[in-house]
């Protein structure tokens, strides 16, 4: 009877032991809807789905589950987090006067750009010096809008409005195009990234 009963205690404890932890199952978790299967099936461990934005969700826990990706996993105390969705974009906007060098030499180019650089330290408003020198036809006062791909506006003059502050004053050329922009960056980059998170007790 007592071997009986220390074979049954050995069977029971290496079958809680087998029990995947919650770390383990998360691994296996890629999708929205096998993260609800997941939350059906362990009612105990109290699971969830979080679903967090930049900006709008400013605790220390959301702050620091919007710094991870797609697929990571990380434990607090007795709590695992696991990343099953995660979407993130950085749009740009800027004022910019274009120059044509289809239409000028560069000399006149360069020149132009210093004429048009020291009016605006003078204090002419970089909206009224791209109303008068802009080569494009544009009405909207030299303003891109927020942007964000090649489809909006060439690559060279987004990578460039990256790489620089609000404020800053800079020029882009695109030499196969023979386009040339003196570029003024007029906003901070705006970050939209949004993830929606598993969460349950256990480690």
């Amino acid at each position: 009877m007592k071997n009986l009963l220390a074979g049954l205690f050995l069977l029971i404890s290496v079958s809680v032991f087998a029990q995947p932890t919650v770390r383990e199952q998360f691994l296996k978790i890629e999708t929205v809807a096998q993260a609800q299967k997941y939350i059906d099936a362990n009612a105990p461990l109290k699971p969830t789905l979080l679903y967090l934005s930049y900006g709008k969700d400013t605790t220390l826990i959301d702050k620091r589950l919007l710094k991870q990706k797609k697929g990571d996993i990380f434990s607090v105390g007795y709590v695992t987090y696991k990343v099953v969705e995660a979407t993130e974009s950085v749009q740009y906007r800027a004022s910019y006067i274009f120059l044509d060098g289809s239409s000028l030499s560069k000399s006149e180019i360069d020149s132009l750009k210093k004429v048009i650089t020291k009016k605006h330290a003078d204090g002419a408003s970089f909206e009224k010096l791209s109303d008068e020198y802009t080569m494009d036809g544009n009405n909207t006062r030299g303003d891109t809008g927020w942007f964000f791909g090649e489809e909006t506006v060439p690559k060279e003059l987004q990578e460039a409005v990256k790489d620089h502050k609000l404020g800053e004053i800079f020029y882009v050329d695109v030499p196969d195009r023979q386009w040339n922009y003196i570029v003024k960056k007029t906003y901070d980059d705006q970050i939209k990234k949004d993830i929606t998170v598993l969460r349950a007790n256990g480690r």
